[in-house]
């Protein structure tokens, strides 16, 4: 359990001080924490995601209890619904994901790989009824 009271403290996390772990919000994601919901006592999650798994079936369609949260795609691309309208997010592209947007990650390269910065940090995702179809994902090769 974090302190909330602890806040504002100073974090430097490097690329071997924490390990990818599976049993995140996703099963077919591989998680690594970046320290800033430690510092920042819950207040903001800043995690990497990356693919460990073809996406069989994807996210789902959801929206997350959140009052902000963006993803940055370092490598690779992933296929998302916003809505009733795809979005391709390619290495370098930021989306703002817009508090209680209804999407649905449907695809993504087996590289995948993103930086997700969430407030509050013990964000909340709730499934919900998805306003149109969603396209199949590709076969990986």
């Amino acid at each position: 359990m974090l302190d909330k009271t602890m806040v504002n403290h100073f974090a430097h996390i490097k690329p071997d001080d924490t390990p990818w772990v599976s049993g995140g919000l996703r099963d077919f994601f591989m998680y690594r924490d970046l320290g800033v919901l430690a510092a920042t006592g819950g207040r903001v999650i800043v995690q990497m995601v990356k693919a460990n798994a073809a996406p069989e079936k994807g996210t789902g369609w959801h929206q997350h209890q959140a009052d902000f949260h963006i993803v940055i795609m370092l490598k690779g691309w992933a296929k998302f619904m916003y809505e009733d309208k795809e979005h391709l997010v390619a290495a370098g592209d930021c989306v703002h994901q817009r508090p209680g947007i209804t999407h649905f990650l449907f695809d993504y390269s087996p590289d995948m790989e993103y930086l997700e910065i969430v407030s509050p940090g013990d964000f909340g995702t709730v499934e919900v009824e998805g306003p149109c179809a969603v396209p199949a994902p590709a076969a990986w090769t």
